[in-house]
This record gives C-alpha cells, structure tokens and sequence, in this order.
C-alpha cells in the first residue's frame, strides 16, 4: 500500500515539474494580430549580426508572436518615416492575412507608428511607445540651435551607411528632417495633426483607446547604467540637457508618456530599453527583453 501511495506522489510531482510556468509557455506571447517592430533615428532592423532589437524578436516568437522587424529610413522627419512604415504594414498583412498589426515603436519609432494609427487606424490595433519621443526632445532643441549645416551632411552619410549595410539603400536620409520632427516644437506641430494618445497634461496620461486603436507607453529613466556599457558616457552627458528633469539620457519620462503609462522609470537609460549595446543593460532592472515579452501577453489579454 505504502509503495502505490510513493508510486502516486512520485507521478504527481513528474507532472508538475512538467507544466511550464505563465511567463515560460508557448503562447505567452501570442498575440492575435503581428507585433511589428519600429526603430528609432539611426536605428536599422539589422546590421550584420545585430539586430536593432537586440534579441527581442526570437524571445517575442519563442512565446508564440508573429513579429516583423521593419527598416524606415534612418534620419529623417516623421511623415516621411510614417509613409515607408505604413507601407510594410500594408505588405505585412497581405502577406498574412491578418486585419491589423501591433506597433512598437522606440525613440523616433513612437511618432513614426503614431503616424501609421492616425491616417489607418482601420489597420493598427494597437501602439506601444517604447522610450518614445511624444513631447519633444531637449537634446534635439539644443541639437538644432547648435550643430552647423555641414554636421547635418555629416549625419546623412552616416544615416545612408547605416540604411545601406542593412540592405534598405534607397531609402532617402534628412538629418536636418529628423532633428527638426523631434524638437519640441516639431512634435508640437506634429501632435496637433496627430494627437491620440497624447496627454492633454504636462506629466499624465493620454487616451487610453482612439479610434479602435490601443496605447500604451512605457520607459527608462537612468542614463547611466553599467560600466561596460559603451554608449552609457554618451547618455550621461546628454542627460545634462534636461536640466534634473527624469530622463534615460535622450528623452525626458514625462515626454515618453501615451496612452497607459505602464512606467516611466525604469533603471534603463535609452538604449537599453532596446537591450543594446549588445544585451549589456542594468544587471539590477528587469530585463528589457522580459518588458517586451509581458507587453505583448498583455496585448494578448486585450484580445490583440
């Protein structure tokens, strides 16, 4: 008798042990419309090994998402950036039959997937601003009054390697475009011919659905966040731009706000929200890849 009961608790815990955790199991991640995710400025979908995205888009599939990375034009305003996404939104639901698409946008990514909800939003399901620049940037206000004309060529060539290297050669570069989109009063314009999702306050939130469409917003606010970190000496030095206010180095959090502000403060400085460089982020914050990976489960239980 007391070997069956053994024999029972032994096949009980083989059968826990067996069933995956939430977080861990196919379908975590499965959304019911693609994730598509948008680059920021100089941002590219990959170049050679790595990806924009650092690892996000196979940890967003392992789960079950259907995700397309797309490649607008590196340097340049946000209409024009807005045009090419919406393009490849278009070719991603032809090609999958799908209805709709989620949109992640980073950076100059936010307005640039804005764009896409507010001309189509019979083809968004939802937008997700990932450090996002919705107010404004002081770094591009300082950027404008301050970098000569000859910098800006400067910035296209590079915008034109960057597009080159990850295959997309013929998309056209403006730097002066770009910088221009992203100061503040550039996204103030920008907001009056765009403005869902965007808080009506200084600091709080916006509409939490526009038009069929979802938004939702979360980002950093520590510019520095680890020694090995290249990029992170870089961050802290325009950090100073904001005078104090809370930022991740290029956007203060109160200008990342739209829609649902999931947090504005997490321990990531603004690349790290896209786990660059390489995957050497805060050791002490949550993985930014695990940030993504619950954001597409609660799209998930938003039936999107």
């Amino acid at each position: 008798m007391r070997h069956r009961i053994l024999h029972c608790l032994t096949v009980c815990l083989m059968l826990f042990a067996a069933v995956p955790s939430p977080a861990s199991a196919a379908g975590y991640t499965q959304t019911h419309y693609p994730i598509v995710l948008v680059h920021g400025l100089f941002g590219f979908d990959r170049v050679g090994p790595v990806d924009y995205f650092y690892g996000i888009a196979p940890a967003l599939r392992s789960g079950g998402a259907d995700v397309y990375v797309t490649s607008v034009s590196a340097a340049n305003s946000t209409e024009v950036r807005g045009e090419q996404l919406l393009l490849q939104v278009k070719q991603i639901l032809a090609a999958t039959g799908a209805t709709k698409v989620n949109l992640i946008g980073h950076s100059h990514g936010a307005p640039t997937s804005r764009y896409v909800a507010s001309v189509r939003p019979d083809l968004v399901a939802s937008v997700t601003s990932v450090g996002g620049v919705n107010q404004g940037s002081r770094v591009a206000d300082v950027l404008i009054g301050a970098v000569p004309d000859v910098t800006y060529g400067v910035a296209n060539a590079v915008s034109g390697l960057i597009s080159f290297l990850s295959g997309s050669p013929t998309l056209p570069q403006n730097a002066r475009a770009a910088a221009v989109s992203l100061s503040t009063a550039g996204t103030a314009a920008f907001n009056t011919r765009h403005p869902q999702g965007v808080p009506t306050s200084a600091c709080g939130e916006g509409a939490y659905q526009v038009n069929g469409v979802y938004y939702f917003s979360w980002s950093g606010a520590k510019p520095l966040t680890n020694v090995l970190d290249a990029s992170d000496p870089v961050l802290g030095l325009t950090a100073l731009a904001f005078n104090g206010a809370k930022n991740d180095g290029l956007v203060s959090s109160c200008s990342s706000h739209l829609g649902r502000v999931i947090r504005d403060d997490y321990a990531l400085n603004h690349l790290d929200e896209v786990n660059q460089l390489i995957g050497i982020t805060n050791l002490f914050e949550t993985n930014p890849v695990t940030l993504y990976r619950q954001q597409a489960n609660r799209l998930q239980g938003l039936g999107l």
